[in-house]
């Protein structure tokens, strides 16, 4: 009765529902063969798939008597000087420190010195970036909501409850009874207001997206960016990636699957060190070696950078493209400002056309800036801090004004060709940016709009030639965007395996040159986890055994090797069991669910095959503590309550 139950429930070897790079159609194929054994159940899974002036002699005694006093009282407010007597007095880039590195010193400290600039900064959205979901932020916003999503079949409710704010997420049956209830306490928001606010919970090691975020321009709640296209619940969890760049020092593991070190932050908002790198050097520096240029040769300066240079430092988080890389054994912690964002991330695009012009404005901030005919026409010396100043962010009100003065810098008063009389009728009144920088709503983030940074004469203005000759000879087929100017050679080749997987989801015909670069690494990369899982997806095209016994082996590599990737032990779980090695299907499903504990799918095959093995018991184990973990998934609710049932009919005389 159990084992007809979950098969009617769908909880086979099933197809995961997620875009992840190795569930390629020949293994859900495969998967579907379900506990067929040997080459009979391939082979019938085979025929299915398819971003004032002083006198100089009274300034010379004021400076060095103010030197003297600041030294002094740095003695008693800064912390002591690092016992290391190898460190340079000049801030390196090491690419093996990280934000948990001893040479931060976080912004408070920072402070201490720079007291004015420390508190203006932190009004702007950067400095407040990331904050603890505390009774200070809860008296800034609507706390209690409710909502249901159709689609889902789903309620959710934000509430506040001694200081606390939580969420929660649950169904109804049609007589209004609840089927499960899922509250999470909220630990800490992401984003500044300027559009919205999302919220992180967390459990144990592990982080995750919670599924209402509060949108500005509603002042409400409503389901997260991406809760509209999946059944994510409290368990999307929050990457490297995502949160290098909402947080000023996070701890997260590199391919942890949304595992951080403790405490998860070092410091919450994007911070001083973040744009000038790390602190101690300059401490040590005033307190053991003062003078006013060895003080200023002891941190990075973005001012001081050449306009490419600091454009880096924006760029890292102001500018996605479609492709996103670290390059081989980096970390995104590993940048230091002052050094090429390319030694550490690549940046890629696929080239555009003149058919398909760009038209997503979220985070192409530095793209769009450099097709503009400011920055062309400058040389490339127009940057991000022509316009902005990190450490001041004027408010909705002056931006206008203050970014008009901006491009008074350049631009003559008399060159727009719009009427001074005309321009004073707007509301704001002859606003610069309203015309050539309008905002525009973000297709991929409901209810949120973004500036968009290709500053133009009118809204018809085409893009410029260059914007369709942004490739290179070494690199004809992707925009290295990031690459450092002059630069002859094309990318690592693993940075460009990664780059072609990471595209070819959304562009499928880079798959050929995904496969050709991986069959080329092979012989000198034979145990590299990218390499082993490109060689993978290509021996399934084969759509035969000798494919799925191929891809079995790469994996398999791959896993051994160190793969945290979950799509790798879905993918060779499902090809072990498709072809009759159920044992072993089991022991990497095992191995899987230790290194990726909140993988819904994971738990949905483990317990499959343990029923295949006639081992009810532990299949329902899992079930039961797959339930615990993903209330909201249908499929696992529903077996564990198959579970109970059979167990009680078992018990009865």
């Amino acid at each position: 009765m159990w084992h007809r139950s979950v098969e009617e429930q769908g909880l086979a070897i099933i197809p995961a529902v997620r875009d992840d790079k190795h569930v390629s159609r020949l293994a859900q194929g495969l998967a579907c063969a379900g506990m067929r054994r040997g080459k009979a159940g391939v082979r019938h899974a085979l025929k299915d798939v398819s971003l004032r002036p002083c006198p100089e002699f009274a300034l010379f005694w004021h400076r060095a008597i103010l030197f003297f006093l600041t030294t002094v009282a740095l003695w008693f407010v800064l912390p002591p000087p690092s016992q290391s007597q190898n460190r340079s007095p000049f801030p390196q880039a090491s690419a093996k420190s990280s934000y948990f590195s001893s040479d931060y010193v976080g912004s408070r400290t920072c402070a201490t010195c720079h007291r004015q600039i420390y508190e203006t900064y932190s009004q702007t959205d950067m400095g407040r970036s990331m904050s603890k979901a505390d009774a200070a932020f809860l008296a800034r916003i609507s706390t209690s909501a409710s909502l249901f999503d159709h689609r889902l079949n789903r309620h959710f409710e934000t509430s506040a409850s001694n200081g606390n704010l939580y969420q929660s997420e649950y169904e109804t049956a049609q007589d209004g009874t609840e089927i499960f209830r899922n509250t999470q306490k909220i630990d800490w928001i992401v984003g500044s207001g300027a559009n919205g606010f999302g919220a992180i919970t967390r459990s144990g090691d592990y982080l995750f997206e919670a599924p209402l975020s509060f949108y500005s321009n509603l002042k409400a709640w409503a389901l997260s960016p991406g809760y509209e296209f999946g059944d994510y619940g409290f368990s999307r969890p929050i990457l490297p990636g995502c949160v290098a760049c909402h947080s000023g020092r996070p701890q997260p593991v590199l391919e942890g699957n949304g595992r951080f070190r403790e405490p998860p932050f070092l410091e919450l908002a994007v911070g001083c060190e973040n744009c000038h790198g790390p602190g101690a050097t300059h401490i040590d520096t005033i307190r053991t070696n003062f003078s006013a240029q060895n003080a200023r040769a002891s941190i990075v300066n973005p001012a001081k950078l050449t306009p490419w240079l600091a454009d880096n430092i924006c760029m890292r988080c102001h500018q996605t493209g479609q492709a996103r890389v670290l390059s081989p054994g980096k970390d995104y912690s590993d940048f230091r400002p002052g050094m090429a964002l390319d030694e550490i991330l690549g940046i890629f695009l696929v080239p555009l056309s003149r058919e398909s012009p760009p038209q997503d404005d979220l985070l192409q901030h530095y793209l769009f800036m450099r097709l503009s005919r400011c920055y062309r026409g400058s040389g490339a010396r127009l940057s991000c801090m022509s316009c902005h100043d990190p450490h001041l962010q004027p408010t909705k009100e002056k931006a206008p004004a203050y970014f008009r003065e901006k491009c008074l810098s350049c631009h003559p008063e008399g060159s727009c060709p719009v009427p001074l009389r005309v321009r004073r009728q707007n509301n704001p009144p002859d606003n610069c940016i309203g015309c050539h920088m309008p905002k525009r709503d973000i297709k991929t983030i409901s209810h949120s709009i973004l500036t968009n940074h290709r500053i133009i004469s009118d809204a018809k203005e085409p893009f410029p030639d260059e914007a369709f000759r942004l490739t290179t000879p070494e690199l004809s087929d992707l925009v290295h965007l990031n690459a450092p100017p002059g630069k002859q050679k094309p990318p690592d080749p693993l940075t460009l395996l990664e780059a072609y997987r990471q595209i070819m989801s959304s562009h499928p015909e880079y798959r050929e040159q995904y496969w050709s670069l991986a069959r080329q690494l092979e012989p000198r990369e034979p145990e590299n986890i990218s390499v082993l899982e490109a060689l993978a997806d290509l021996s399934l095209q084969k759509k035969s055994w000798e494919g799925a016994t191929e891809a079995i082996r790469y994996l398999d590599l791959a896993r051994n090797r160190g793969s945290t990737n979950p799509a790798d032990f879905e993918l060779l779980g499902r090809l072990l069991a498709a072809t009759g090695e159920q044992p072993k299907a089991i022991d990497v499903l095992r191995e899987g669910l230790r290194l990726i504990p909140y993988d819904a799918e994971l738990y949905r095959l483990l317990a499959k095959s343990y029923q295949s093995q006639s081992n009810t018991r532990e299949a329902c184990e899992v079930l039961a503590h797959a339930n615990r973990l993903f209330p909201q998934d249908s499929v696992i609710r529903d077996s564990t309550r198959a579970c109970a049932s059979a167990a009680s009919s078992n018990s009865q005389p």
